[in-house]
């Protein structure tokens, strides 16, 4: 893990660490929406739902098991009736991310969620660009997409997606593989993957979330990715973790998300310190953050409150999350020069 040099005494560590540079490696555009405005939403477009005001929403978003979650989730998206709310959605998540300090975003968007729902692959895309567009404008973050395959369609679906991304792509750099692991291995994915690394697409599979270590192996030794969207289980196999680590993988850790939906007990027993320990670089997400009443500033928090780790040790993982992010050489060495000189700054108080 990169490190910096070691920061000076701080009385309020927390405030230090909000101003943290940082880059989300991981976080789903329509797990960015927020209760205000999926009530919005509602309301414009008459789709009668569940609940009424925002305490309804806020019950609403509460999980007992990972398919529980994937079933609310579902139900947002039923609630996205026209591709215009994809601006605002996008757009809202970017502002978030921006009072965070966050400089570089790449966002996940599960296309075919919704074309298999009525709606148009290339006018959402268009309407995700514009929020980014606009957020660059006024804040400077950046943002770039992967698509998200989502396993649970069947190889054949995301072939097809593959067709829609070389004919419009803008903006995209990845594909993702998410949905439910139990009952949706990797392995029947790895034509689909071969081909969108032909096209150029960067490689990142959902694995070792609600599934054992075989599912993170299926995705690496059968899709060949670069990173491992959320990993919790890689901890349980001793040379799963040297693999990961021989081939250079990283973990894009997402720890509250992963206590919501009991992927781990507690904040405590989260596996990223024993990642780190293992040489494995690891990016640190927010995930879905209103829906885990979180964002990318509450990960960082907890990781000092519940393991300890220092304002030193989460720079280096923002440097870290630069370094292994899908961005041109140009950009990283901008974002690097970046938050070196912030954390110089910080440092001085």
């Amino acid at each position: 893990m990169n490190t910096p040099e070691p920061a000076k005494n701080h009385t309020n560590t927390e405030e230090i660490i909000k101003k943290l540079p940082k880059l989300e490696q991981h976080i789903h555009i329509v797990g960015s929406t927020k209760p205000e405005t999926l009530l919005g939403i509602i309301e414009d477009n008459g789709v009668e739902m569940p609940f009424k005001n925002l305490d309804d929403v806020k019950k609403f978003f509460q999980y007992g098991d990972f398919p529980h979650f994937l079933n609310v989730y579902s139900t947002v998206n039923d609630c996205i009736t026209e591709p215009k709310y994809y601006e605002r959605i996008t757009y809202e998540m970017l502002e978030s991310e921006a009072a965070c300090n966050v400089k570089h975003v790449e966002a996940i968007f599960s296309a075919n969620d919704h074309v298999r729902r009525g709606l148009d692959y290339d006018e959402m895309l268009d309407a995700i660009n514009k929020g980014i567009r606009r957020a660059k404008r006024k804040w400077g973050i950046t943002c770039t997409i992967r698509i998200d395959l989502v396993r649970n369609y069947g190889p054949e679906v995301a072939a097809k997606e593959l067709g829609w991304i070389k004919k419009k792509g803008d903006n995209i750099v990845a594909v993702d593989l998410g949905g439910s692991e139990n009952g949706f291995p990797p392995e029947p994915y790895e034509k689909v993957y071969k081909k969108a690394s032909d096209l150029g697409l960067r490689l990142v599979a959902h694995a070792g979330e609600d599934a054992g270590p075989e599912s993170i192996w299926g995705a690496i030794k059968t899709l060949n990715v670069e990173r491992i969207g959320h990993g919790v289980t890689a901890i349980k196999d001793p040379t799963l973790l040297k693999e990961i680590k021989s081939r250079g993988i990283t973990i894009e850790a997402c720890p509250t998300s992963n206590l919501r939906i009991g992927a781990v007990k507690s904040m405590k027993e989260h596996p990223i310190r024993g990642f780190i320990k293992q040489g494995i670089r690891v990016s640190v997400n927010s995930d879905d953050p209103p829906m885990f009443n979180t964002d990318i500033n509450n990960e960082y928090i907890q990781l000092h409150r519940e393991l300890g780790f220092t304002v030193d040790e989460l720079m280096g993982i923002s440097l870290d999350s630069v370094e292994t992010s899908f961005l041109p050489e140009k950009r990283k060495n901008e974002l690097r020069e970046t938050f070196l000189r912030e954390h110089r700054e910080l440092k001085r108080g």
